[in-house]
């Protein structure tokens, strides 16, 4: 693919994290391969997941294209950029066709970036995960590289203020591949979710201790924090869902007011 956007973006990027002050701790980028199609399945706990997450395959000097959300695409400033990256639309009235945009991808040796938990996790532990990521890796026949981001929540995550005050420790650790064989994607999805989950824990213990007091919203409830635990997580997310219908059916009742 022909990347005019993306090499200064990187750039951009870089002056920006300079700018803020951020230290990387990064361990096991060597296994993000320099050549060939890959998959990462990266954890989601932050808004700036996608500019961060990318950074585990710059040590290879890989790109990632990835695959986010349509309404991210029908932005009007942020739709432009990411087509111009590359990142591929994940629209879910059409979920085969997102699903086949990133065969496609890695047909083509590219890296692709997935989020299998589909939303932030507010819990800032691991999810349940979509098996289409381990789908995706048998069906294109490429490696399967778990990743994990720590430290991001703390900039801008969901029900906290944003906060890109300087000095702040990003933590990005990426797992050995995992080759999936697609013979049985739910096994293989608890394979990946149970090595993302061992992955963060490590990674949350050798965060520096300074950085993450016990009691820090940041902090999972496992490890002495104040986030919510999974299962408080999942009642606000469905009360959240919930608003978020009812915010449709509103628009959709006003609109139909105004055509009557």
């Amino acid at each position: 693919m022909r990347d005019i956007t993306y090499p200064p973006i990187i750039v951009t990027a870089k002056l920006g994290f300079r700018a803020l002050g951020l230290r990387f701790q990064m361990t096991g980028t060597e296994h993000v391969p320099r050549t060939g199609g890959a998959l990462l399945a990266v954890n989601h706990i932050s808004y700036v997941d996608f500019i961060l997450g990318g950074f585990a395959a710059h040590p290879s000097k890989r790109l990632v294209r990835f695959m986010a959300k349509r309404e991210i695409f029908d932005h009007k400033l942020a739709g432009p950029l990411m087509r111009s990256l590359h990142h591929i639309n994940v629209d879910r009235a059409d979920g085969l066709g997102s699903y086949e945009e990133g065969l496609r991808y890695l047909d083509m040796g590219e890296v692709v970036g997935i989020f299998p938990e589909a939303t932030i996790s507010r819990s800032f532990e691991i999810k349940e995960l979509k098996t289409g990521a381990t789908r995706m890796a048998a069906e294109a026949g490429v490696p399967l590289i778990p990743v994990i981001l720590w430290g991001t929540q703390r900039m801008m995550t969901k029900d906290h203020p944003k906060d890109f005050s300087r000095g702040k420790t990003i933590a990005i650790s990426v797992g050995e591949p995992l080759h999936p064989t697609g013979d049985d994607p739910v096994a293989d999805t608890a394979e990946l979710r149970s090595v993302m989950s061992a992955t963060l824990d490590r990674t949350i213990r050798d965060y520096p201790a300074d950085e993450q007091p016990p009691g820090s919203w940041w902090l999972p409830a496992s490890h002495g924090g104040s986030a919510p635990t999974p299962e408080e997580a999942k009642v606000l997310d469905a009360e959240e869902k919930r608003r978020r219908a009812e915010k449709r059916r509103a628009r959709a009742a006003a609109k139909a007011g105004r055509k009557g």
